[in-house]
């Protein structure tokens, strides 16, 4: 992949969002029993946002630019989006209105020394801070411990997607939930995309990813987006056994594009105790070597 070209992104992400919807499902009568589109018609669409046909028509096209929030709200309406889509939807406009630009190298983020000391002071569960490209910059002792797996391979910073989909079978045996955790991976890196399309690490680690994993190339191809939210994730630990994670990601204001992510669990479950002996067995100093990335 050379680039991300938001024209493209526009067209590929509305026209699958269209496909989804049936006109029963949009509340419009279906007319003819063989139609030759899968979901709605862009007509439907537009009467659905209350635009005219030639307007939508342009915006599947790739065009944005000149469009209001007011019209984009509308068709987010229409095509039933959620929130995650609504704000790419949004993203890939902003990037429709602004002048086009040459790929950016944008540096791997540092993290600065007190967020570090942030980290280092959360010491009962893990906690490590990453970028919307799955770089990890910087983790805590439990952190490094939890995520050992992820962090044997030499490149730096290591890259959580890249262990998804490069490294399949390590991959399948840490993460329980494999497959939503892979769709999560690659709509997230595709919410990225809407956001930064010019930023020359994230093109270079999609096509990376694109060109050596086939279920890579069919969960981005779905368009599909997702946002870093709070959730479950439930991992096989090679030291400590199975771990059922609660797991808060925060995005941090004064340093934009990065995430704190942190793991716990209820008091006197499972994966509590789990958790301690996680941490017994970071007290190794094998463990507490492990580099985390370029941060910190």
């Amino acid at each position: 992949m050379t680039k991300i070209d938001p024209r493209t992104e526009i067209k590929e992400f509305l026209r699958s969002r269209r496909a989804r919807i049936t006109p029963e499902r949009a509340g419009l009568p279906a007319y003819g029993g063989n139609r030759r589109v899968k979901g709605l018609r862009r007509e439907e669409v537009a009467l659905l946002a209350g635009v005219s046909v030639d307007y939508y028509v342009r915006m599947e096209r790739g065009s944005l630019a000149g469009t209001s929030d007011g019209v984009l709200d509308a068709v987010a309406s229409a095509l039933q989006l959620d929130e995650a889509e609504r704000d790419h939807l949004f993203h890939l406009a902003r990037q429709s209105r602004a002048p086009g630009g040459p790929r950016r190298r944008r540096p791997t983020a540092t993290v600065r020394p007190p967020l570090q000391q942030v980290l280092d002071a959360i010491t009962d569960v893990p906690a490590w801070i990453c970028n919307g490209r799955y770089d990890v910059l910087a983790t805590n002792h439990l952190a490094r411990a939890l995520y050992s797996p992820v962090l044997t391979d030499a490149r730096r910073p290591a890259n959580t997607a890249r262990f998804v989909y490069l490294d399949p079978e390590a991959a399948e045996t840490f993460f329980v939930d494999y497959d939503r955790i892979a769709c999560d991976v690659a709509a997230k890196l595709r919410m990225e995309a809407g956001r930064n399309p010019h930023d020359e690490e994230l093109i270079t680690l999609v096509g990376e990813l694109s060109t050596r994993s086939e279920l890579f190339r069919q969960r981005w191809a779905s368009q599909d987006v997702r946002l870093h939210r709070s959730g479950r994730k439930r991992l096989h630990h090679p030291v400590v056994g199975r771990l059922d994670l609660d797991v808060e990601s925060m995005e941090l204001p004064a340093d934009p594009g990065l995430l704190l992510t942190v793991y716990t669990a209820p008091a006197g479950t499972a994966a509590a105790d789990g958790l301690a002996l996680l941490a017994s067995w970071a007290g190794n100093p094998a463990v507490s070597r492990l580099p985390a990335g370029s941060g910190g």
